[in-house]
């Protein structure tokens, strides 16, 4: 049956497993993630389909599952599974995308890769995802494309279905036309996103990064501006913006630009934070603490996320600080990242070598500074630290959004804790009522989480309200509305 939305996304919308020999397919374990908001959407379809690779061994073995149907909470849908061989995902995903994509899309071009990148099997890749996404667009239908490694699916499928209505949302940050420029596929990039309705970001300065570098590449004019919301404007934070582009013109073609914030599903997590037995094991834990203060960061294995800087900034403050020592303790939940990729392990290593360093120079019987966790932590576990936690210390170097940060926030329904967020997370444009740091600076670093652990409760509480009105205001809901209704106004534009 022909869909009329279609989801192209590299990951399945679902777990699956093997029980008792047999395959059966699980939702997702975690509540938070864009997959249960993007499946949402097919409530409002006649019939739905999603785009997604699959491992295979052999693309052309005939029992290969290309189709499944599914009918969960979300409704009754089609999944259309790409067969891709180790090697194929190796090198569409593993290399040209977390090689030579995510360093510039981050602003690492000392990171960036371009030797192993196999251009032609990106867009082998690429054209597998449009094929499947016109064979499963009914006319007219709507495609919602997602993230970098499927740029060139929307110029792809504007040949197969020059009918369909387009979307594509950025996940990652957009970096500035000077980085952005080191691809030496730039021009094929921005040509393909250009074939899209709409083109999504998180926040306005990701929308006018993308403005700037596609106007250094191809004709394309500014049909319309508007004032960010001033909610959204903080001069505290090194992202914030004025103004964003809402329509340009290329071609003769008028394309929306989105700049709207994926959030957290707040019901969700305050009614796991408010369950009476979460509850009583974050007392526990904060009971633990005795007069002490807990820390919290948590986020994967990667040079972005400034692991380093934050362990060797806690080093310099127990240093300088000694009444913190025995008084402190961070949880530094750091996940590993694919042990292939060579770039991840050394970043590991590191943070596994400071954290030992650290704890073997303030540590004692009794205490230790740090406990480094290199596992995903269940969400129900992680939403009791929440709970217990004094302080969240997010900052990264570079991120798209940040949902950790906001995950907290949520949590804290009690209105109480602290967060410590970057300057470069996309979040902190929203987040003006945290203490917002410089993770390239140390003496900020420092002060910030200084000031976090001496904040008195009044002003705790003030900070904390003001993060809750605008995690809730901006809701991963209130994103899937945003969304919806940048495709009803494109349907609009084509008449």
């Amino acid at each position: 049956m022909a869909s009329d939305f279609v989801i192209v996304y590299h990951r399945q919308p679902y777990e699956e497993v093997i029980e008792d020999g047999k395959t059966t397919f699980r939702e997702n374990a975690s509540p938070n993630g864009i997959v249960p908001t993007l499946k949402s959407f097919f409530g409002n379809a006649d019939h739905g389909a999603w785009v997604a690779w699959k491992l295979a061994d052999d693309p052309a073995n005939p029992d290969f599952e290309r189709i499944v149907e599914i009918d969960d909470a979300y409704g009754s849908y089609t999944v259309s599974r790409l067969p891709l061989t180790k090697q194929q995902v190796s090198s569409f995903y593993h290399v040209s995308s977390k090689e030579a994509f995510w360093p510039i899309l981050h602003s690492f071009k000392d990171r960036y890769n371009y030797d192993p990148v196999d251009w032609p099997t990106f867009r082998e890749v690429n054209w597998a995802f449009a094929e499947a996404a016109a064979r499963e667009a009914s006319k007219g239908a709507r495609v919602w494309v997602h993230d970098y490694n499927l740029w060139l699916v929307p110029g792809y499928l504007r040949q197969l279905r020059p009918d369909v209505v387009i979307s594509f949302f950025h996940h990652t940050p957009f970096p500035s036309a000077d980085m952005f420029n080191v691809l030496p596929w730039r021009k094929e990039i921005v040509e393909s996103l250009l074939a899209c309705d709409v083109i999504g970001f998180h926040i306005p300065r990701y929308a006018a990064n993308f403005l700037s570098v596609a106007r250094s590449l191809l004709d394309v004019s500014v049909v319309e501006r508007q004032p960010v919301d001033p909610d959204l404007i903080f001069e505290g934070t090194a992202l914030s913006e004025r103004s964003a582009p809402k329509l340009i013109s290329y071609q003769d073609r008028t394309i929306s630009i989105s700049s709207s914030a994926v959030g957290v599903a707040v019901d969700f997590i305050e009614e796991r934070a408010n369950d009476p037995e979460v509850k009583q094991d974050a007392q526990a834990i904060k009971d633990s603490m005795g007069d002490g203060k807990l820390i919290v960061s948590v986020g994967r294995t990667d040079y972005t996320k400034g692991g380093m800087e934050q362990l060797e900034s806690l080093e310099r403050v127990l240093e300088a600080n000694p009444r913190l020592i025995g008084k402190v303790r961070l949880m530094h939940v750091s996940v590993s990242a694919n042990r292939n990729m060579t770039s991840y392990q050394a970043i590991q290593s590191g943070i596994e070598e400071a954290a030992g360093r650290i704890n073997g120079r303030f540590g004692t019987l009794e205490w230790q500074p740090i406990a480094l966790i290199s596992r995903a932590i269940p969400f129900d576990d992680l939403i009791k630290y929440y709970l217990a936690a004094d302080v969240a210390w997010i900052t990264p170097l570079a991120d798209g959004m940040n949902l950790v940060c906001k995950e907290y926030v949520a949590a804290r329904t009690d209105n109480d804790g602290v967060l410590v967020l970057s300057e470069f997370a996309g979040a902190a444009v929203e987040l003006s009522s945290a203490i917002i740091t410089n993770p390239f600076s140390s003496r900020s670093m420092d002060q910030a989480i200084l000031q976090a652990l001496d904040m008195p409760a009044e002003e705790r509480h003030e900070r904390m309200g003001a993060l809750r009105r605008m995690v809730k205001r901006f809701s991963v809901k209130a994103w899937g509305a945003t969304q919806e209704a940048e495709f009803e106004s494109a349907v609009l534009r084509r008449g």
